[in-house]
């Protein structure tokens, strides 16, 4: 068995050399979107191979075993899947014409000044049944982008929309992977967590929507005349439905992909041949996105090697004195976590077993710590341009991650009034003994 190592923060630099080459490209050239984000993913894992650990020196070649370890991990290779058969899904319902369908539907039944805050909730509701942000944004970036060019929006404001509201349900539902890792971390009951968290969501939730009640938005009257086919619309239908009824995320986007195709067969807006090069299409455009959750995941494992994570952890647990500092100790280790491994799940797992100990001995109620372990963890990846939910939504929008970021409204009033929670002791009954 391979020791632990020492914890150093030359092991966490990786992470910091990705951002500062993206930021320092953008400055020279007065656009923050210049550095092409998997380029500098791999000058990142070029630099983080050059590392190696405190107390023992690695090989090169053991370095890239555990880069490929890390970077071959079920958890990764499952989302390359899923973003492929994303790229695929969306291509095929743009060319059968069911993305400008929906659009027009949307369009003649929710009041124009509605338009917003209605994609808003409605990513919000199929995102708390599915429990899944990966899957919201699957189902709703075709419509959201769709809605831009008719709107007069900027497309990254409707993908912040719609990443907006995908973290929601990350964050808030019964089902979400986050939400039974933070119980599970702190033996607390599903629907305790629940009560502590909707203090938190539904004032950022509600605030989010108010915003975007006063975006303006282009008159859309003379397209609520639009012609459609409810046909068209069915892929949507069933891709929501099947994910309701708690379906694989990898079977939801094959049903979604077969019923498109089936359609556009059907009324002939595709033969054979063109349906099999939308699919290679959409999948095209998520190559890039693919390896990037590659080279992230063997970053990562690298970081973990050198004693990175471990560093992070003992800086921001060492000077804890009182319960609510605890609390915000807890807060800043899940969400610096979450923007050095990008993966929300992964934090929270890392994170609760030492905010457990900080429970004890500072009087911090568990159902808390669930929440806040939940809460940050899905704020922050609901901004890192280099999360998977941000990634997959640019990359079928065709705009630059970090714009989307820029729009990530809902992610960022959730940090807000998560920091409120903590400084004023919301909810009063949760509050610990010790302040």
């Amino acid at each position: 068995m391979i020791k632990a190592p020492p914890a150093q923060f030359i092991g966490l630099s990786p992470i910091i050399f990705f951002v500062v080459i993206v930021l320092f490209t953008g400055i020279l050239t007065n656009d923050i979107t210049t550095m092409p984000i998997l380029v500098a993913f791999f000058l990142g894992a070029a630099y983080a191979l050059l590392l190696n650990r405190k107390d023992k020196a690695l090989s090169f070649a053991d370095k890239l075993n555990i880069f490929c370890q890390g970077a071959g991990n079920k958890n990764i290779i499952l989302l390359v899947f899923i973003f492929l058969l994303a790229g695929a899904f969306y291509s095929i319902t743009v060319d059968i014409g069911a993305r400008d369908a929906t659009v027009n539907l949307a369009l003649g039944l929710i009041p124009r000044p509605m338009i917003l805050p209605g994609l808003f909730l409605i990513c919000c509701f199929i995102s708390f049944a599915m429990g899944t942000s990966t899957g919201t944004i699957t189902a709703m970036a075709p419509i959201g982008l769709g809605l831009a060019e008719p709107l007069g929006a900027a497309p990254a404001l409707l993908a912040g929309i719609v990443v907006g509201g995908a973290m929601f349900g990350d964050n808030l539902s019964f089902v979400s992977d986050t939400t039974i890792a933070a119980t599970r971390s702190q033996d607390v009951e599903l629907k305790d967590k629940f009560k502590a968290n909707v203090y938190i969501t539904l004032p950022a939730c509600f605030v989010t929507m108010l915003i975007l009640l006063f975006i303006p938005v282009a008159d859309v009257s003379n397209l609520q005349s639009s012609s459609y086919e409810l046909l068209q619309i069915l892929p949507y239908v069933l891709i929501i439905a099947s994910a309701l009824f708690g379906l694989n995320v990898i079977l939801v986007l094959a049903i979604g992909i077969g019923s498109a195709a089936m359609i556009g067969l059907w009324e002939g807006s595709l033969t054979l041949v063109s349906t099999l090069q939308s699919i290679q299409t959409g999948i095209s455009w998520m190559q890039n996105l693919a390896m990037i959750a590659v080279t992230i995941g063997g970053i990562v494992s690298l970081m973990q090697a050198y004693g990175g994570i471990a560093w992070l952890i003992s800086v921001l647990t060492r000077r804890i004195k009182t319960r609510r500092g605890a609390e915000f100790s807890i807060a800043a280790l899940v969400s610096v976590l979450d923007v050095s491994t990008a993966n929300n799940t992964i934090s929270i797992v890392t994170a609760g077993p030492i905010a457990k100990d900080l429970n004890r001995q500072y009087g911090v109620d568990p159902r808390r710590t669930a929440s806040i372990l939940d809460v940050f963890s899905c704020s922050f990846q609901g901004l890192v341009p280099y999360g998977g939910q941000i990634l997959a939504i640019a990359a079928l929008g065709g705009i630059s991650p970090l714009s989307v970021s820029m729009y990530s409204w809902y992610p960022m009033l959730l940090f807000v009034f998560g920091l409120l929670a903590i400084a004023l002791n919301i909810p009063k009954s949760l509050a610990g003994s010790k302040v």
